[in-house]
């Protein structure tokens, strides 16, 4: 089990609020001068087992504090908020903090260090992910042993078929490296889901390749170019057919949390409103975000109060036509060039689609109308 479930499990016996706390060495010594003065020799001693498990100690206003570890210079505990305890209580509590323990080390053998990390990392997330008050700032002991203070560039990767294999993690390592960078970071979240965290330098990296061209790319078309490169070379060399996001530069020891629920939330619109897409970018999807908020049943039935026909859009190429026209702006001339076709062939679809729905997407009002009707009409299944 993960830490969150022996922790839910362990509150409901107890009947009272438990969660995972970090306390300085030094308070916990302080704090129970016996215990501190055999803890302190065993730090003398032996650095790799000086807190007993399930060892605790009395903190202020009715809190107790259960050892379940100690790393560097500090103690990670269960902090319990009820006292006292019986004997049966206290060996529960002890109990519980070892299984934690070992379930935390049965989960990462045979694991190198930077992968462990990695996982419990991704374990955290997920954690505060489906939590129902999550916590938004890393605990100091996944901060301590990770680089997550410098800029980095995040990317979210959910993977089509299963995850491949154990050997999955150094190999997508690997190549990663080899593509982005040496520094580059990777986090296992749910299965078939990836964290990338990549240096922020790719970006002048990129427009470094664009200096030629009269105008430098934006930091938008900078991202949305390396996510095409990523995307291209991950199908090819690792796994397949998979969904690529990417955000803004972040500082992942600040906002991790926040910018990987971000990153899924553009996957699942991008996979919902923009079938056959595989690159997924949250600055172009503000209008497909307000829509998935509307409920089903409004949607259809706005579907089906605008249009007058209700089969209008299921020709392939009205649909074709109409979704290259936004693309392009609503430009008649740059639309026509892009679908091979006379400016005049394009003008008489729209004219006929304007006689089947009344919607003229040469203004600017049915436009904006008939683009929310072809995003309602992917989710909805229905025209």
């Amino acid at each position: 089990m993960s830490d969150a479930q022996w922790i839910t499990q362990l509150q409901a016996v107890l009947d009272c609020p438990v969660r995972e706390h970090r306390l300085p060495l030094q308070d916990w010594l302080l704090l129970s001068s016996e215990q501190g003065r055999r803890l302190q020799d065993q730090l003398t001693k032996d650095k790799t087992n000086a807190v007993t498990i399930g060892e605790y100690v009395n903190g202020p206003e009715g809190v107790a504090w259960f050892a379940l570890e100690q790393e560097a210079d500090t103690v990670h505990v269960l902090e319990v908020n009820r006292k006292p305890f019986s004997d049966v209580e206290l060996r529960l509590i002890g109990w519980t903090a070892s299984q934690m323990l070992a379930d935390r080390s049965k989960d990462y053998v045979g694991m190198g260090e930077s992968e462990r990390y990695a996982r419990e990392l991704g374990a955290w997330i997920d954690e505060q992910l489906d939590a129902s008050d999550p916590k938004l700032l890393l605990p100091d002991r996944l901060i301590s042993r990770g680089r997550l203070f410098s800029t980095m560039i995040p990317f979210l990767l959910v993977c089509e078929q299963s995850e491949p294999s154990v050997s999955g993690f150094s190999e997508l390592e690997k190549l990663l490296r080899t593509f982005l960078a040496e520094d580059v970071q990777i986090i296992p979240l749910k299965e078939q889901e990836w964290l990338i965290l990549g240096p922020a330098s790719l970006i002048s990296d990129a427009q470094a390749g664009e200096r030629d061209e009269e105008e430098e790319e934006s930091l938008e078309e900078s991202l949305a170019s390396i996510a095409f490169g990523l995307h291209e070379m991950l199908e090819s060399e690792w796994i397949g057919e998979c969904h690529l996001a990417v955000s803004h530069p972040v500082s992942p020891a600040n906002s991790i949390v926040g910018t990987t629920a971000l990153l899924r939330e553009t996957v699942h619109l991008g996979r919902a409103f923009h079938l056959g897409s595989n690159i997924h970018l949250p600055w172009l999807l503000h209008l497909e975000r307000l829509l998935n908020t509307i409920p089903e049943a409004h949607r259809i039935k706005f579907v089906e109060q605008t249009l007058k026909r209700t089969d209008a859009f299921l020709d392939p190429e009205i649909l074709t036509t109409l979704e290259t026209f936004f693309a392009l702006d609503c430009n008649v001339s740059e639309t026509a060039k892009k679908l091979y076709i006379h400016r005049n062939t394009l003008l008489y679809r729209l004219d006929k689609l304007k006689q089947e729905t009344e919607l003229d997407v040469r203004q600017f009002r049915d436009a904006v109308l008939v683009k929310i009707i072809l995003l309602l009409y992917k989710v909805t299944k229905r025209a």
